[in-house]
């Protein structure tokens, strides 16, 4: 079976229960390959969070065998500002770049998908809710990866976003958005969450395909 692969999670340098650490060896005991570290941030707290997540993953890499990277998620900004926080997270070093989307669970402002998407080192666009066929079409053609959420609340769209990214040709990725060590998931029940979304069973690993492909690509954070 293949290993899980997130990269979608968050330790408590925002709003998770965990020290990074902890929860890179908590993925790794779960059987997880990859993980991901994405903690929230703003123009407020790049430059703190960001290289605090760079010594941890290089460090639990380093040690023990699963591949951790220093990313980030970027947060309820305006919609203008993400093309210069995308800079800035890459200048500090972050790994992979996600952006929250507009899930319909949170007040996120409208045009963050489409910003996010029309964003040069965006990586993933996370939970992308109501997206729409246009945007389904940009991130093909931009190639960002648009996430189907293990999360509650988060996954109610997952239908809908599974429908339009195989209509458009997009990149589909499937995360947990873990913020407590229970919401880490197997790879097994990674694929039931896959199939519930809708997904065809031969399609499934094709997306997880693409999780490898963006972890291969993405330094620790050195």
């Amino acid at each position: 079976m293949t290993s899980m692969i997130d990269l979608h999670t968050h330790s408590l340098f925002s709003d998770g229960e965990l020290l990074p650490t902890e929860l890179i060896r908590r993925g790794m005991v779960a059987g997880y390959e990859a993980i991901a570290i994405t903690d929230h941030a703003d123009a407020s707290n790049l430059d703190l969070v960001i290289p605090r997540l760079i010594k941890a993953c290089s460090h639990a890499s380093r040690h023990w065998n699963i591949k951790a990277i220093a990313g980030i998620e970027l947060t309820h900004v305006p919609p203008p500002a993400i093309p210069e926080l995308v800079d800035e997270a890459r200048r500090l070093g972050a790994g992979l770049v996600v952006v929250h989307g507009e899930t319909i669970v949170e007040p996120v402002t409208p045009g963050t998908n489409l910003a996010a998407l029309q964003t040069a080192g965006v990586d993933i666009l996370a939970h992308p809710g109501l997206l729409t066929p246009e945007e389904a079409q940009l991130a093909a053609k931009n190639g960002v990866a648009l996430e189907l959420s293990a999360r509650k609340g988060h996954c109610l769209t997952n239908g809908h976003v599974a429908r339009l990214a195989l209509e458009a040709g997009a990149k589909l990725i499937l995360a947990t958005d873990a913020h407590a060590p229970g919401d880490l998931i197997s790879q097994a029940q990674a694929e039931k969450v896959a199939l519930g979304a809708g997904l065809p069973t031969n399609f499934l690993p094709q997306m997880f395909g693409y999780s490898r492909e963006l972890a291969l690509k993405c330094s620790h954070g050195a």
